[in-house]
């Protein structure tokens, strides 16, 4: 259904302009597939959703011709963030699938707005719609709202959790009422970070905040690297450095077999590193001085989803994210030496040298924050 409205309309995201100007020409076909691979959420009071978190309920209204619609809105036209409404994230499948779409009522995609989309809901549309969400492709992309954080402190704190929220396809730069479907939300903080109360969340953010979430052998290691490169003036070999970091381990008490483990975390390094040079995620001569960053990137993100879970407020999140940002910045020197820290702490977690979907994701992530000209990388000056 075409809107009415100028092309001159700012759009919060690409997914709105695409919804826009379809709905200009008229071009519903148009309109379904810019919605095939968005999340849509449906608006719900916290204290019904707390009581059924199974079960989300999807009031119908009628429009001012009389024709029953359900709503559901983009992530762009999301209302601002109230500690006592939430929203359901569901995808077009879920709605061709949900049985209360009938052929008479309609789906009101963001109605009453520019981005506007009114669409048939008959059984050949349904079916349509079930298939372009197995057909859909889901590149890895970056998202930014318009009317989100650009420039400033909480834009550069933003900017440290970019990697994060570009592989769960979020807008980096978003400090509002959804990072996730809040139940998938307070699903993940549990069983993924044991949060289930504001308390929790507290502690764990403090513990990024202070670089103590990550097993702390990386930056000792890291730590013995650097004192030595100080004292050489130049970069140590590798087996100095191995055995200093192992003699440092002894001299602190730690047991056999620990020291064995701080020597392979050594060998480790060296061959992470190699292959970030040859990655590009490293110059030629680079190396990770400390590996905080990924601690540090992760509280940006934990602000986040504590916001989305109504276990803080935004001023908190912003707080946080901005502490984060302020942490990042007196630890390294440029957004290149941040992401190759990041992604250090992150494979020594869990990648195990298998170069899989963990160092992927962050190598993807690091490629296009540096390139993409609309990234904050590239729009943010490190210092």
């Amino acid at each position: 259904m075409a809107t009415g409205t100028s092309t001159n309309w700012a759009a919060p995201t690409e997914t709105e302009w695409l919804l826009h100007t379809a709905g200009l020409r008229g071009d519903v076909a148009a309109q379904v597939r810019a919605l095939a691979r968005e999340e849509l959420y449906i608006a719900a009071p916290k204290a019904e959703v707390d009581a059924r978190p199974d079960l989300i309920r999807w009031p119908s209204y009628r429009d001012a011709s009389g024709r029953p619609c359900r709503p559901v809105l983009t992530r762009g036209m999301l209302p601002p963030w109230h500690p006592d409404w939430v929203f359901h994230g569901v995808s077009l499948r879920w709605i061709a699938d949900s049985g209360l779409l009938d052929g008479r009522t309609l789906l009101a995609v963001n109605a009453g707005t520019p981005a506007q989309a009114v669409l048939p809901t008959g059984p050949d549309h349904l079916a349509h719609w079930r298939r372009l969400h197995v057909e859909v492709e889901r590149p890895d992309r970056l998202v930014g709202l318009r009317h989100g954080a650009l420039r400033g402190p909480l834009a550069y704190g933003l900017a440290c959790g970019a990697q994060l929220a570009l592989s769960n396809d979020v807008p980096w730069n978003e400090v509002g009422s959804v990072y996730r479907d809040y139940t998938e939300q307070l699903r993940m903080l549990r069983e993924s970070w044991g949060i289930t109360e504001r308390a929790h969340w507290q502690q764990q953010l403090d513990a990024l905040l202070d670089a103590r979430n990550s097993p702390a052998e990386p930056d000792f290691v890291l730590r013995v690297r650097e004192e030595l490169r100080a004292g050489l003036d130049e970069a140590p070999p590798a087996e100095l450095w191995r055995e200093t970091a192992a003699g440092h381990a002894q001299d602190i008490g730690v047991g056999h077999d620990a020291v064995r483990e701080i020597e392979e975390l050594v060998r480790r390094i060296i061959r992470y590193e190699a292959r970030f040079r040859a990655d590009g995620l490293l110059p030629p001569d680079g190396r990770v001085t400390t590996a905080v960053a990924y601690d540090y990137g992760r509280a940006v993100n934990l602000a986040r989803w504590g916001l989305a879970a109504r276990f803080c407020t935004p001023h908190e999140a912003e707080q946080a994210i901005v502490h984060a940002g302020a942490l990042s910045r007196s630890a390294y020197r440029s957004w290149e030496g941040f992401s190759a820290a990041y992604t250090l702490g992150r494979v020594l977690r869990f990648d195990g040298e298998s170069y899989g979907s963990y160092y992927q994701g962050n190598l993807t992530a690091h490629r296009i924050l540096t390139e993409h000209e609309a990234s904050p990388w590239r729009n943010i000056p490190w210092r």
